[in-house]
């Protein structure tokens, strides 16, 4: 589906970032290792709900789990600053996901463990392999602080850090990462795209084959706006902060960043909250809704539809290596 061209080395080789396929959990009211900054993703299957520290997921960017019946994929790449939760289940099978080692676009390239087939995180697509052509259904998650998610959830699972793996949870081996004008680690499609600066955070909504892009500025002016998408009025509200898993080398003493709602007739909708470059390069055509400048905002309420943009090309500055 794609040129093997596009895929390079993030460093470590396969599996060199180790997944965590026997997750533990403890119920949140029993938690110590977190403070209440920290961001958690939050995901809800049926009526359990569990709580995935990103300080955890940072050094294993997959977790397999099941969840109310479900087998899932709890993902984050802190390169794209992609979280997102997939369903295991592909063409009557369930898949065991591991990191490639791989990369495309900056962004984590996942395989799986029954048929070897190359994954995109961003999107969810099978693109090398038996399962090329093949997608992951995305499920609905969002990040919250852990303050929140205790609050909200006491009787909740957590995931330990009895991961079988030694590895420096708390910190952050991608320290100053998310300044906002600063390029990607690696080269990525349509880099010369100006439209918002690289590392912006974005809320990205794709349904069907119409995507949009709301800044996460324009939501810190204007905490709720709607976004009409194929046929769907999706509402994203600004809420509480949460500490960036990217900035300072102790995740919890991250600068604050903002977190989201979103709903589609008052049920949780999926979506991901990526570094613009991300969505350049995977989905050019997508409108921000910060239309002509970065700075612009949208009024409340207005809908925001889409219109293709072209992208002007050019390489990232810096490759250093991933860790």
């Amino acid at each position: 589906l794609v040129q093997l061209s596009e895929f390079q080395s993030g460093g470590p080789d396969k599996d060199g970032i180790p997944s965590i396929d026997a997750p533990r959990f403890a119920p949140a009211s029993e938690i110590g290792f977190l403070r209440s900054p920290e961001p958690v993703i939050e995901v809800t299957v049926g009526k359990t709900v569990r709580g995935y520290p990103i300080q955890i997921l940072i050094w294993h960017e997959i977790a397999n789990d099941t969840v109310g019946g479900v087998p899932i994929a709890v993902t984050f790449c802190p390169l794209c600053n992609t979280a997102v939760v997939f369903d295991r289940r592909v063409q009557g099978r369930t898949l065991d996901f591991g990191v490639s080692g791989n990369l495309r676009n900056s962004d984590l390239v996942m395989y799986d463990r029954q048929t070897e087939s190359w994954w995109q995180q961003f999107g969810g697509k099978a693109l090398v392999g038996d399962l090329a052509g093949s997608r992951l259904l995305q499920l609905a998650a969002r990040i919250v602080s852990w303050g929140q998610f205790k609050r909200e959830q006491p009787n909740a699972d957590v995931l330990t850090r009895e991961t079988g793996f030694p590895r420096s949870y708390g910190s952050n081996p991608y320290a100053g990462y998310d300044d906002v004008s600063s390029p990607p680690f690696f080269p990525t499609k349509n880099s010369g795209d100006d439209r918002l600066e690289p590392k912006e955070r974005v809320v990205f909504l794709e349904r069907g084959t119409e995507t949009a892009a709301v800044p996460h500025s324009t939501l810190e002016r204007r905490t709720v706006v709607r976004v009409k998408l194929g046929g769907a009025t999706y509402v994203l509200r600004a809420r509480a902060p949460v500490a960036s898993a990217l900035d300072d080398a102790t995740i919890a003493n991250g600068r604050k960043v903002l977190t989201v709602d979103v709903r589609v007739n008052g049920k949780p909708a999926p979506y991901t909250e990526p570094f613009w470059f991300a969505v350049a390069a995977f989905r050019p055509d997508t409108e921000s809704s910060a239309s002509n400048t970065s700075h612009a905002c949208v009024t409340v309420g207005m809908w925001i539809r889409l219109s293709v943009i072209s992208t002007r090309t050019r390489i990232a500055r810096s490759r250093p290596e991933r860790r």
